[in-house]
């Protein structure tokens, strides 16, 4: 196995195993195979495969066959890659978005058409029928969530095949379902949805009868460290005859970042920065103040009892996005790496800071023209070259990111002494750097690849390889793994 970190040195060697995290993010999926034990953290990518939205006549959808289908494909590689030595397998992906069935039989049902995509334009149209039953002022104090426009539940106000449904499964459930036939609920993207109390963790059933939802269709909750079930019976033959239990981790992909987020002080906060920008603390309990809801900061649920204290911000979309625009214009790839260094050279007195967070930035498009025509609406210059509007975007996030951190602390009445920034923005050291200066903070920067080590640790943890707390979990991280710290500047 190719290690991405160092195993402890000077240290008795310690019994160790291996797992396959299953990371399915918004625009590509990967089967990350590692090797754990109280002295080691070894891990390599097995596979990767593609992901994305499929736009059909009636809206934006996933194609989650095809995933399922891929995701498979890649654990037959990592059980050919370890000789069938797999102890466990455990899947983490986005949140909010769901796979609805039907059938008599909990072992075999059908899926009832194409899953949406939470950028898909419905849930506009879901919003005001939710608020019209239920004031968001009580949503929050039911389920301490965040405004957000595509979160479950404002997606089953819009859900025409939901009264056809015998089950409803989150995006890794579905697939944990189509793997072991078992049919459960993780309780950390359960959180997501709209419909888990947030001080029982159990499913809110007053309100689904409230909205009109049937409470029957919703699997029971499990805490992460449950273990599913083995492969179904009929998959052992695309597995090497591999007799694989599928473990229940932190499934909200980045209820498993904070997981694998080395934080280094009580007062630490962390932001898991990919397509969007996740800011917050790690708390013991739920903040579900009038002024926290005023701010949207949202109260997820952690792995083990924790509560994520966070605000969803745009994050590196908006980016990726930008380049995609340019490609689609130019005919030919976009060098990211070559763009950042040019920005890194653009004079201050260029950057146009704008508000990342405006709703037309959501849904796939022309970035370029979109925060152009927000420029022009908030009478700032428009950005007069790529370079220009690369670092503008950087800073623009780095802006939003500098005021969440400050307003979580004040939320939370914590001292914010260091943020830990982790997953695929953590490579981009102009944003690193400009959200040290905009923050004030120290930002150490690292690991990438936080949400595959937080699955592969509590999958360790649940064969009994690790034990412990979160912190114990960390400390393996910490001595294992060497991060970038960005000070902040003038």
């Amino acid at each position: 196995m190719h290690p991405a970190t160092n195993t402890g040195a000077g240290r008795a060697a310690a019994p160790t195993t291996t797992h396959a995290a299953v990371d399915l993010g918004a625009s590509s999926g990967r089967v990350v195979l590692g090797r754990v034990g109280p002295d080691t953290l070894e891990f390599y990518e097995a596979a990767r495969f593609s992901n994305g939205v499929v736009p059909m006549p009636d809206g934006l959808h996933w194609n989650l066959a095809g995933l399922y289908e891929q995701a498979l494909a890649g654990l037959g590689v990592a059980v050919r890659e370890t000789e069938g030595e797999l102890a466990s397998v455990a899947i983490d992906s986005w949140a909010v978005d769901y796979g609805l069935l039907t059938g008599t039989d909990p072992h075999r049902m059908q899926l009832l058409g194409t899953p949406f995509h939470y950028r898909d334009e419905r849930t506009a149209a879901g919003v005001e029928k939710v608020h019209g039953r239920v004031s968001f002022a009580e949503l929050y104090r039911r389920n301490g969530l965040q405004f957000l426009p595509f979160n479950t539940l404002y997606q089953l106000a819009q859900e025409g095949l939901a009264p056809h449904a015998d089950r409803l499964l989150l995006v890794p459930d579905l697939l944990g379902y189509w793997l072991t036939g078992e049919q459960l609920t993780e309780v950390t993207n359960a959180s997501t949805t709209g419909l888990l109390d947030v001080h029982t963790k159990e499913w809110d059933t007053d309100l689904m009868s409230t909205l009109g939802l049937s409470s029957r269709i919703f699997a029971p909750v499990a805490a992460p460290g449950t273990t599913l079930g083995p492969i179904r019976a009929e998959l052992k033959p695309l597995l090497g005859g591999c007799q694989l239990p599928v473990t229940l981790v932190g499934s909200h992909d980045t209820a498993s970042a904070i997981v694998g987020t080395p934080l280094s002080t009580p007062d630490a906060a962390y932001i898991s920065c990919g397509t969007w920008g996740l800011v917050g603390l790690e708390l013991d309990t739920p903040v579900v103040s009038d002024a926290s809801r005023a701010a949207n900061f949202t109260n997820e649920g952690g792995v083990d009892g924790r509560t994520r204290f966070l605000t969803n911000v745009m994050g590196t979309w908006l980016l990726s996005e930008t380049l995609r625009t340019w490609e689609r214009q130019e005919g030919k790839s976009q060098d990211l790496v070559g763009l950042l260094d040019a920005a890194s050279e653009v004079n201050p007195a260029a950057v146009v800071v704008f508000d990342v967070q405006d709703e037309r930035f959501v849904a796939p498009g022309d970035m370029p023209a979109r925060i152009g025509q927000l420029c022009a609406e908030q009478d700032s210059p428009i950005p007069a070259g790529k370079a220009e509007l690369v670092r503008s975007i950087v800073e623009s996030i780095a802006y939003q990111f500098a005021a969440a951190l400050r307003t979580a602390g004040e939320l939370a009445d914590r001292r914010v002494d260091v943020v830990h920034m982790v997953g695929g923005g953590s490579l981009n050291a102009l944003l690193c750097q400009a959200t040290a200066d905009r923050s004030g903070y120290p930002v150490v920067a690292g690991p990438v690849e936080a949400t595959a080590i937080g699955n592969l640790l509590v999958q360790a943890r649940t064969a009994g390889t690790l034990s412990g707390s979160l912190e114990d979990l960390r400390e393996l991280i910490i001595r294992t793994y060497s991060p970038i710290t960005y000070r902040p500047q003038s």
